[in-house]
């Protein structure tokens, strides 16, 4: 950075300014006279000194990214234009200013000391209500940014929810979820059902037909799993070959019932319905539990995978309660 001499001296005037614009009192520009005027060669850091300073560009740009040690590392960069300025909540804030500023092309920049900033406030209403405006503008564009980011982090959050090959909730969402329901359901008094789903010999159907196959056929089962449930019911892939729905407001016959319906229509599912010799039809072991007066999530996934465990010793292909 290069000292090239002060603001009164220069062909710029208060106009040129955006803090500055509309502040027509003699006083203001007298006051800005004597301030330094320095000029930034394109690549160079703006250097000062861990000092709260305002900074307004005459000509060229500046780059200004937050740095890391703010604690704000991820919060955009923004490019300041002839007239702009930066360093104000530095100066308000009477901090260090943490902002990374560098040059992205020749820089001829006002260097205002915080003092003046301040004197300069006491006496001129229009250039206090400029940064009022200034300030009001980057609180909703920081406002906007954070909604964005939120957004963002609920889309990703409910990517890690969801298992990738079949699209239904994972474990993870279980995990989350279920004690929710089961609390729901103690506090409300109203019935919640599970169904736990295991393909019928699938490590025999992968080693037989292949992995890609095996996720053809596991992706049908969810598919049917999902299809025939309610609005209010999820469908979740619990592990493995392992699937599961979970039914609030379900009473244990009607669970049943449902399984039944799961059971029925995953014989009849055709994996690939475009092959001329279609695979086998894949079938399930269904148990069914609901939550017990004064159980927990961890009481109903046990019953439901003891039911589980009957079906499977009955011969498979069956529901078990």
């Amino acid at each position: 950075m290069d000292p090239i001499g002060t603001f009164g001296a220069s062909p710029y005037t208060t106009r040129d300014l955006a803090l500055f614009r509309d502040a027509d009192d003699p006083a203001v520009a007298q006051a800005l006279a004597p301030c330094a005027l320095i000029r930034v060669a394109a690549g160079q850091r703006v250097e000062d000194g861990l000092r709260a300073r305002l900074y307004i560009v005459l000509s060229g740009a500046l780059e200004v990214a937050p740095d890391a040690h703010s604690g704000n590392e991820d919060g955009g960069v923004t490019q300041v234009r002839p007239g702009e300025s930066v360093g104000e909540q530095a100066v308000l804030d009477d901090a260090v200013n943490l902002a990374a500023m560098t040059a992205l092309e020749d820089c001829e920049l006002l260097v205002i000391e915080p003092e003046l900033v301040w004197q300069l406030i006491d006496h001129s209403n229009v250039l206090a209500r400029n940064l009022l405006r200034l300030l009001s503008f980057r609180v909703r564009h920081a406002n906007a940014q954070l909604r964005r980011r939120q957004k963002l982090g609920e889309f990703y959050r409910q990517l890690s929810l969801n298992d990738g090959l079949t699209g239904l909730y994972n474990r993870a969402w279980l995990n989350e979820m279920l004690p929710k329901l089961a609390a729901r359901a103690r506090q409300d008094g109203s019935p919640l059902s599970i169904i736990m789903i295991d393909l019928d010999h699938f490590k025999r159907f992968n080693d037989t037909h292949g992995h890609l196959a095996g996720d053809a056929a596991l992706s049908c089962a969810a598919g049917v799993i999902r299809e025939s449930l309610r609005p209010s019911d999820f469908a979740v892939r619990y592990g493995g070959e392992e699937l599961m729905a979970v039914l609030p407001d379900t009473p244990p016959g009607l669970a049943e019932m449902v399984a039944g319906r799961l059971a029925e229509r995953l014989r009849t599912a055709t994996v690939f319905p475009d092959m001329r010799l279609p695979l086998p039809h894949i079938t399930g072991s269904f148990g069914v539990a609901s939550l017990a007066p004064g159980g927990d999530e961890h009481a109903l996934m046990a019953a439901a995978d003891a039911a589980l465990y009957r079906a499977k010793q009955a011969g498979r292909d069956r529901v078990s309660i």
